[in-house]
């Protein structure tokens, strides 16, 4: 494609905002779709859309030649996502690249997954150019943690079981690539750091990069269940600790080199991740 415009769905999410000035590097004009009327993104077109409402979205779909589909987390996300490709490729969407999750299947215990693996089906059944990427746990979801880090802990329902997390800023950088070139229609990417690593040892990665002693201290599904009751709708925790169950039974450990085959350097460390994140885990004050 030359000069092409893409559609960035989720557009001021995590991945959606790394992924917009991967994007611009690569001299893509991008289309930032958010539900915000307020809200203006830096560096792109800004269209104001809502998945829920398949008007909107046709509109911000017309003239684009490639859209990247990162859908809110909803208990109906699987059909909107379904009917955001029908409607991608209504309008002439060269390539749909969607965000799907790491060991998505339709016979998973963990809900997510199985959503995810619904898209996946479609996609294939309708015959749209397509490509899915599947990252394993987002490094940046330690982020969440946050308050309790710089108090010098954290804790989860996850034992001593290894998970080869990933940075969001390698997810944006492989999605540009996937985006902007060809070779990849039909192709499904598993999205990995460089290594499997356990809370424990993110925790001494986060120790060394602020020079504070950080600890790890595993939970039960209950505690972890009741820590986040009340920040998250109940369906939305379940399907949580769905997650965190998956990754103690060391269901999340495989690494794979799509992150350097894809961009051609190696995926960012856990220590990468700690040493850009300092300031967010230092104590208040």
């Amino acid at each position: 494609m030359t000069n092409p415009t893409v559609l960035v769905t989720g557009a001021t999410g995590t991945v959606g905002s790394a992924l917009i000035p991967a994007l611009r590097a690569r001299g893509v004009t991008v289309r930032a779709m958010t539900r915000d009327p307020g809200h203006s993104v830096s560096g792109a077109e800004t269209v104001v859309a809502d998945l829920q409402d398949p008007e909107s979205v046709a509109a911000a779909l017309k003239g684009v030649d490639a859209a990247f589909l990162n859908s809110p987390s909803a208990p109906d996300a699987a059909s909107l996502q379904i009917q955001f490709a029908h409607l991608a490729r209504e309008a002439g969407v060269y390539r749909l690249v969607v965000l799907s999750q790491y060991a998505a299947r339709a016979d998973s215990p963990v809900r997510f997954l199985r959503w995810h693996a619904e898209v996946e089906a479609h996609l294939r059944e309708i015959g749209l150019d397509h490509t899915v990427l599947r990252p394993n746990l987002y490094l940046q979801a330690l982020l969440g943690f946050a308050r309790t880090i710089a108090q010098g802990w954290f804790a989860a329902p996850i034992g001593e079981a290894a998970v080869s997390a990933i940075d969001i800023r390698d997810i944006a950088d492989a999605a540009a690539v996937v985006l902007t070139t060809a070779g990849h229609t039909g192709h499904t990417y598993t999205l990995t750091g460089p290594r499997a690593v356990t809370h424990a040892e993110i925790a001494e990665a986060i120790a060394a990069a602020t020079g504070r002693e950080i600890v790890f201290r595993n939970a039960s599904a209950d505690q972890f269940s009741a820590a986040l009751s009340g920040f998250l709708p109940p369906w939305q925790l379940e399907g949580l600790v769905e997650d965190y169950a998956h990754y103690a039974r060391g269901e999340a450990a495989e690494v794979s080199s799509a992150v350097t085959d894809l961009t051609g350097r190696p995926a960012r460390d856990v220590a990468d991740f700690a040493r850009d994140h300092v300031a967010t885990f230092a104590p208040a004050g």
